[in-house]
């Protein structure tokens, strides 16, 4: 019954059905969302590449010490608005770390420039790093609330005291005030809105009658007090937020070689801001520069004077905070692409590298490049490229599996592209793609950890080391005793060495004219020798090492020993099954069980160990292990209560389904909603069945019958043993357990369950429960009822009743998660885990989550194949 739920996968998807649309319509608004999202993403890089250009053309002309002054500005400025952030949730009482409030900034500023209302509706995104923190939904958006809010009102805070001092000095006009009473209308009615939302007035009422469900979160949302205190520091920080603001202004203006008056900057500045709240599309593009724009010829700036420096401006405060965003999105994905991503990479630049080769040269770097280094050292940089270019293409298949020795032949190969490219022909161009490619993988090479195979290597090594001597031997000799008709060349020594050295290392020579068949076949057999012995040293480098553990009986019998005293949980019984390995660290009453697949150690759930801190030592010796060993750690059906503890090795979760526990003091056949259970025991009691409870040891005979049942049980349904996280039919094992059977009235089983050790306390469970063909209908419950009745009897309390894969998914906050539930709860084939939810519901068990721990992203799309591996007996 506690079947994996990764035999199957999403590509046998039902075909759409007319009333798709009907079903899924949240999901069908979603995509039409996203589309749109990328068809405006996509205008918005078109239409704005002019602004780039000028941007670009600007920035030639500045001045750099001021230009290197406002980037560092705008590390304070991203640095005020992470604060600005933190300080929000302070407000609402949730303590959140700027490692948090940063990212939130940056992404939601990112987003805001795709999205309509820009930084006002970018508030309810990316949201869910502050909720895996432990923040409710309604303090986020109370929070988020608070950081707009107070964003306008330092705003209007900062602006009236020097509005009113440049109109005393008649530097403003009737322009300028009316953009200052825009924004005071903007913020009057959000402090309306809000005062009547927090005083459940007409706001309140209004968002309850069209939106219902928004209700309990606006209760929700009132109950918290703000702390006045942190209120202080949000608009303090949001008021030095504008300072940056207007001093970026400032500094663009020296930039670009103007001495300007620091009241220019902070009207123009102001009066930009109110351009870029009221505009409701792409952060204020075009509106924000064009009044800017024009309250700088207002003080007498020329209008290209005035439109650079708008430009200057908006690289300063939209530009790189925009592609900070954008870098904080790549980041956050790197731990999915970020092996895929070096492996494209590499494959690109081994065809550059190709391309650059067989290319002609450009004369004029040429001719500099002579005067430098001799022509033979320009000749062999072009061939350490075209070779370099070849074997990147072979290694770029290997990168993607993770290969430690590909990364460091990659790195190699980059690390020589880069020379090689600037002493072939100053092709700098080149070299800065190979530059920028060692320092990816300099970043990426935590993701390659695979070890290649030891020993394979050294035989490969030896092997290549033996087969280069003997082919040089050969190519030397037969070169130098060659009768001079085969080349028209009488090989001195060095030539045979020269020329057997190129042809191994398949470079060629021009210089050799072969005149025989003799001469083209010597030359074919050392360059088939030297692609072999490369081939060959090449695949045994880059071949994966299997790790291989053997099974001691005494680390067995240590492993049980340790379940015996410490075991918690009903999953112990299966750590010292005979299909998993055991890990004991030294000098710790710990252990565990794990099988490897591939490049995975899968664990089934945790460690067994004395108490929590040995847990911990114990995952952090097992995770060196694994990476001693060139292993990705999985951590099988972990609780919800322990996910703590994995989070501190900054591991990820991904939820897979619910256990069931009944309570048997609560548990009562009694009453309408187990008249399902009551029909199926009075049925097979009126017709003869009874049940018989076996004690260890079992009999042979019992056995046998039961190993009849299981078989037919299995053939008939078309299933196979699984194991890992459950038990197969073992003769022995069986022998020396509790066996419940149900017999018709000639004494035959039709159906049994056998009850094995659980650990967790006052808990017992079962493995196999399986039924004949000929079994009626509601036997399986008889049998499950009849257990309770035993259980019961013997002083438990609980029952587990194992896992319902996939289901209990309430609010996903990850795709994996959402692609879970949808396929649970809308494709056929994955029907039968709602059929075994449904059937679990019946017995009125306590749900609790059980999650999958991993590493990266990346690893999720190898996890599917990995556990189906290792429930295989």
């Amino acid at each position: 019954m506690d079947k994996l739920f990764i035999n199957h996968t999403l590509s046998n998807l039902p075909r759409w059905r007319s009333s798709f649309i009907k079903e899924n319509w949240k999901i069908v608004i979603q995509f039409i969302f996203v589309f749109l999202l990328v068809a405006v993403a996509s205008w918005f890089f078109k239409h704005e590449t002019l602004e780039l250009t000028q941007v670009v053309q600007v920035l030639s002309k500045t001045i750099i010490k001021y230009i290197i002054l406002g980037i560092i500005l705008v590390g304070v400025y991203i640095y005020l608005q992470g604060l600005m952030y933190k300080y929000s949730f302070a407000s609402v009482n949730e303590t959140l770390p700027l490692k948090l409030t940063i990212p939130l900034f940056l992404k939601r500023n990112f987003i805001s420039v795709f999205i309509p209302a820009g930084g006002v509706s970018s508030l309810a995104f990316f949201s869910d790093k502050i909720e895996s923190a432990g923040v409710k939904k309604s303090k986020i958006y109370y929070a988020s609330s608070i950081y707009g809010f107070t964003g306008i009102l330092s705003v209007v805070i900062v602006a009236i005291p020097i509005f009113l001092y440049a109109f005393l000095n008649g530097k403003i006009d009737k322009g300028e005030w009316i953009s200052l009473l825009i924004l005071f209308i903007i913020l009057l009615i959000m402090a309306i809105t809000f005062r009547s939302i927090l005083s459940k007035g007409k706001a309140y009422h209004l968002l309850v009658k069209f939106f219902p469900k928004s209700e309990v979160f606006l209760n929700d949302i009132l109950s918290h007090n703000i702390d006045t205190k942190q209120l202080l520091k949000t608009i303090i920080t949001s008021i030095l937020i504008d300072v940056s603001g207007f001093m970026h202004l400032y500094i663009a203006m020296y930039a670009l070689g103007f001495h300007p008056t620091l009241l220019t900057a902070v009207i123009s500045y102001f009066t930009a801001v109110v351009a870029l709240i009221v505009s409701p599309f792409m952060r204020g593009m075009g509106a924000v520069e064009v009044s800017m724009a024009f309250i700088l010829t207002r003080f007498g700036y020329a209008s290209v004077d005035a439109i650079a420096i708008a430009f200057l401006y908006r690289f300063f405060e939209f530009w790189l905070p925009f592609v900070s965003g954008l870098i904080t999105f790549l980041l956050k994905i790197n731990k999915l692409l970020f092996r895929i991503v070096p492996s494209l990479l590499i494959f690109a630049l081994g065809i550059i590298n190709i391309i650059s080769a067989l290319t002609p040269a450009m004369a004029t770097r040429l001719i500099h490049l002579k005067d430098i280094i001799p022509l033979s050292a320009i000749t062999a940089s072009n061939y350490f490229v075209l070779i370099a270019g070849a074997l990147m293409v072979l290694t770029a298949s290997f990168m993607i599996k993770g290969l430690k020795s590909a990364w460091w032949i990659a790195f190699t190969l980059s690390s020589i592209s880069v020379i090689a490219h600037l002493t072939k022909a100053i092709d700098y161009e080149e070299a800065l793609v190979a530059l920028s490619v060692v320092i990816i993988l300099l970043y990426s090479r935590k993701e390659y950890y695979i070890k290649s195979d030891a020993r394979l290597s050294f035989i490969g090594i030896s092997t290549s080391i033996i087969t280069i001597c003997c082919v040089i031997i050969y190519g030397i000799t037969g070169f130098y005793y060659l009768d001079k008709s085969h080349f028209n060349i009488d090989f001195s020594l060095t030539q045979s060495i020269k020329y057997t050295l190129q042809n191994f290392f398949l470079a060629g020579s021009s210089e050799l004219v072969t005149n025989d068949q003799f001469a083209k076949d010597f030359l074919l057999s050392i360059n088939v020798s030297g692609f072999l012995s490369l081939s060959f040293l090449f695949y045994t480098i880059l071949k994966p090492y299997v790790f291989k553990q053997k099974k001691e009986i005494n680390t067995i019998l240590r492993a049980k020993e340790l379940v015996t005293k410490y075991g918690n949980s009903s999953l112990d019984y299966f750590k010292t099954y005979n299909d998993k390995l055991i890990y004991i660290p030294e000098n710790m009453e710990a252990f565990i069980a794990y099988r490897i697949t591939g490049s995975f150690a899968v664990v089934l759930e945790n460690p067994v160990s004395r108490n929590k801190e040995e847990m911990i030592q114990c995952i952090s010796s097992f995770e060196t292990f694994c990476s001693e060993n060139g292993l990705k750690s999985l951590y099988y059906r972990v609780s919800e209560d322990d996910l703590p503890i994995y989070q501190k090795f900054r591991k990820k979760s991904l939820f897979i389904g619910q256990e069931a526990i009944c309570d048997l003091e609560t548990f009562k056949l009694e009453g309408s909603a187990q008249k399902t259970l009551r029909n199926s025991v009075n049925k097979a009691i009126s017709r003869g069945y009874r049940s018989t409870v076996h004690f260890p040891p079992v009999k042979d005979g019992i056995l046998q019958k039961l190993k009849a049942v299981s078989d037919e049980w299995l053939n008939e349904s078309d299933r196979k043993e699984i194991v890992f996280s459950q038990g197969v039919f073992q003769w022995e094992e069986l022998k020396q357990q509790t066996i419940i059977t149900v017999e018709n009235a000639e004494e035959k089983i039709v159906g049994f369950v056998n009850i094995i050790p659980d650990y967790s306390p006052n808990e017992a469970t079962f493995d196999l429960i399986r039924k004949t063909k000929d079994a009626p209908n509601g036997v399986m419950d008889f049998i499950i009822i009849e257990l309770f009745k035993h259980l019961k009897g013997a002083g438990y309390r609980y029952v587990n009743l194992g896992l319902a894969p996939m289901s209990g998914v309430q609010n996903p906050k990850k795709i994996a998660e959402e692609t879970i539930k949808f396929a649970y709860n809308k494709i056929k084939a994955f029907a039968q885990y709602r059929g075994l939810r449904e059937y679990k519901d019946k017995f009125m068990p306590v749900w609790h989550n059980k999650y999958l721990i991993y590493d990266h992203d990346f690893d999720l799309l190898q996890v599917p194949s990995s556990l189906n591996k290792v429930i295989k007996p």
